[in-house]
């Protein structure tokens, strides 16, 4: 059967790439004893695919991988076995089974919302959230998108879904974000600030900015879901 997970990666764990995660979460199947399939032939392997690979230094709390299982408890044994052998940073929110026609999440994957703060004095403007609104409400924003073999500019305003700021959170602006994601359309938050900081006249720094992912979602009968509500919880 067919099982999603949803997870976090926050703290240090930030700085760990995506073949290092991918590496980790077979381990913890081993260690918390899901009876997960494996592939055939001369090099058997887990069969498990992520929705889409998270940038390091980026924080999340809604990352997504599914696997395939041969029998498997209730959604809540199942988080409890595996933060039982996770390291700090790293916890599983959710288990759901997939209907067995399901897509997997990489291909599902339309959308991502982020949360972007500035670190302590790093801020570019005091009034932040004024003209990020101000940025956001052009008929056009253009970046220079650079390939293997060319330059052209690229206008992003279509790939923005929702935006919008708050001077209230902790005494700091933050930025939110829903962006168009997956492998036809596909916007980095760290390009919008970059764009926002040329807008408004300032170098980008891109230490300056921390970066969350908060979900991820797929397209259904024309509507965004997260990706975990295309499962149900076992009981």
């Amino acid at each position: 059967m067919k099982i999603r997970i949803k997870f976090s990666k926050t703290g240090t764990m930030k700085f760990i790439g995506h073949l290092d995660i991918m590496r980790y979460f077979q381990k913890v199947m081993r260690r918390s004893e899901v009876d997960i399939a494996y592939s055939e032939g001369f090099s058997p392997h887990q069969k498990m695919s992520f929705a889409a690979p998270l940038g390091v230094g980026l924080t999340s709390i809604g990352e997504y991988f599914d696997i395939e299982v041969h029998s498997t408890d209730s959604s809540a044994e199942m988080i409890r076995r595996m933060n039982e052998t996770m390291a700090d940073g790293m916890e599983v929110l959710s288990y759901v089974r997939l209907p067995e026609d399901s897509k997997n999440a990489m291909s599902l994957v339309a959308a991502a919302d982020y949360e972007v703060t500035f670190r302590k004095d790093r801020q570019p403007l005091p009034d932040i959230c004024q003209r990020f609104s101000e940025f956001c409400g052009q008929p056009c924003i253009e970046i220079l998108k650079k390939t293997k073999k060319s330059e052209q500019l690229v206008d992003i305003k279509p790939l923005i879904l929702e935006s919008g700021c708050s001077e209230h959170h902790e005494e700091h602006p933050v930025i939110y974000m829903k962006l168009s994601a997956g492998s036809v359309n596909n916007l980095k938050p760290e390009l919008v600030i970059q764009a926002f900081y040329t807008f408004i006249g300032s170098e980008f720094e891109p230490f300056a900015i921390e970066v969350k992912r908060l979900e991820l979602y797929g397209e259904s009968e024309g509507k965004l879901i997260p990706l975990e509500k295309f499962g149900t919880i076992i009981e």
